[in-house]
């Protein structure tokens, strides 16, 4: 019985640190993966002096390219979003600084863009077409200052000073490092490419075996050269990190990027999806990483993605990111991105609302507005009015094809599985009520209520463990939205993202 107790102890007490892990420490002076929960591929970080910044992936999520802040490595802020015009879903960036500007490199509609600005803050410039295809661009610049930017293929192209244009033809150095044949991958795949230097080397960092796929696929490897150009040596430390099967919590884990902190400790940064729970999306993760005496790195003995890591955290941090949202600012909070549009003519934000124009016939037409649940069990609020003949309600959404939720006419509420949409209560309200989603462990019960207070499930329920990109495709994950579809508007307030255990 003792030991059963222990044991019961011990789980909720790792649960209790990882509910706590969006952007804060479980412990003083520790951290547990992730470091960001959630949706947050693809990460690229850079150290600015004692300040870090990283950026991820926003495929069709826009506003795009959320930068975001930190001074410990594990306690981060929004800072802007560098991307507001449409230009397709936007894949792994590289976010670097040269000569007092911030540049993001971005693949996108089968080219490569890059916006700049003066400060991290912005004003960031529109998306400037490099005419140049591939993917995944990793940036690098020499001892003489000449610039270059790398490619998934193991190419690198030469770039003009500004960072606006390239100056040369594609050529290939870098073919990767062989995974044994009897290893379970998606493909070989190789993407990612991010650069440093390190004393006398310049060290590539590359994913192979897959984005997603088998849980062992995805890995991260290295390969160092004296020059940026090449030839390029594979670390016999290769695979740096891997899942080894199928029952680990962390699966496909790679896109490492290798850095240096202000004390000049090595970590490396990386993504991956989390067992049973991969319509999360991709998680980023950190770990500290050690130096062999001929000079390879490896992740740091002891170090693991499952167990909690030292580090010297912020004490001064004060301020908590969260999800909730009175609406009560004069610009829409960072959380909130369009899926796959962004038009700020069609929203407003007074008198404590959110004012969304309806546009579209159905969830899936109408761009919701989303956010990134980070943790595995969570109910989700929020009141609304409906104006014309507009619907509007709270969904859980992975793409056009794949959502779901509960939704409120003038006098109907009504349920919305996998597009199937009907009323469920009938001539209920007079155009205003207040919506939840329960979600719990990926079993998704909704309810009603006409004052806030007493609430009532309805018949229907999601099962959404299975929306993700191994069964979806597209890279994306599973958000909740705020909807708004038909003629009218819909007007919400007091929006409450809680945890559950």
């Amino acid at each position: 019985m003792k030991k059963t107790t222990t044991l019961l102890l011990f789980l909720l007490l790792m649960y209790q640190m990882q509910a706590q892990q969006q952007f804060s420490h479980p412990a003083e002076g520790t951290y547990l993966n992730p470091v960001f929960a959630g949706d947050y591929p693809d990460p690229s970080i850079l150290r600015d002096g004692k300040d870090y910044y990283i950026v991820h992936s926003s495929f069709e999520y826009y506003p795009g390219l959320q930068i975001w802040h930190s001074t410990d490595l594990i306690n981060w802020q929004p800072v802007a979003a560098a991307l507001h015009k449409y230009v397709g879903s936007v894949w792994a960036p590289d976010l670097v600084k040269y000569k007092n500007r911030y540049y993001i490199y971005f693949p996108a509609n089968n080219t490569n863009y890059v916006v700049s600005a003066p400060s991290i803050e912005g004003p960031w410039s529109n998306p400037v077409d490099l005419k140049i295809g591939y993917i995944d661009p990793g940036h690098i610049t020499d001892e003489k200052g000449n610039r270059y930017l790398y490619f998934s293929n193991g190419t690198y192209v030469p770039l003009s000073e500004d960072g606006l244009r390239t100056t040369g033809e594609a050529r290939k150095v870098y073919d990767g490092w062989t995974i044994p044949n009897d290893w379970s991958i998606e493909c070989f795949c190789m993407e990612g490419p991010k650069l440093t230097k390190h004393g006398d080397y310049y060290y590539l960092t590359v994913a192979e075996g897959g984005t997603a796929g088998p849980a062992t696929g995805h890995m991260i490897i290295s390969a160092r050269s004296r020059s940026p150009l090449g030839p390029w040596e594979n670390s016999p430390y290769n695979p740096i990190l891997r899942a080894q099967n199928n029952s680990q919590q962390w699966c496909s884990i790679g896109h490492g990027t290798l850095f240096d902190d202000a004390a000049n400790k090595s970590w490396i940064l990386f993504h991956g999806y989390e067992n049973g729970h991969y319509n999360m999306g991709r998680q980023t993760m950190l770990l500290p990483v050690e130096w062999t005496q001929d000079g390879w790195y490896k992740i740091a003995q002891n170090a693991k993605v499952d167990q909690p890591v030292q580090i010297k955290i912020n004490k001064n941090q004060t301020e908590s990111y969260n999800l909730n949202d009175d609406f009560s600012g004069k610009e829409l909070k960072s959380q909130w991105k369009f899926f796959g549009e962004y038009n700020p003519g069609r929203f407003k934000l007074e008198n404590q609302s959110l004012e969304l124009r309806a546009q579209g016939h159905s969830v899936a037409d109408c761009s919701p507005m989303l956010c990134i649940p980070p943790t595995h069990s969570y109910m989700a609020d929020v009141e609304l009015s409906i104006e014309g003949n507009a619907t509007g309600g709270l969904v859980l959404f992975y793409n056009k094809q794949a959502c779901s939720g509960i939704l409120a006419d003038s006098c109907n509420i009504l349920a919305n599985l996998r597009g199937w949409q009907f009323p469920t209560v009938k001539n209920l309200i007079n155009r205003h009520v207040y919506l939840r989603l329960v979600n719990k462990n990926n079993t998704v019960d909704m309810y009603y209520s006409k004052d806030g207070k007493q609430w009532v499930k309805i018949e229907n329920s999601l099962e959404v463990s299975g929306m993700h990109h191994n069964v979806l495709s597209g890279f994306m994950s599973l958000r909740i939205g705020l909807c708004a579809m038909g003629d009218g508007v819909v007007r919400y307030k007091n929006f409450r993202y809680t945890v559950l255990p």
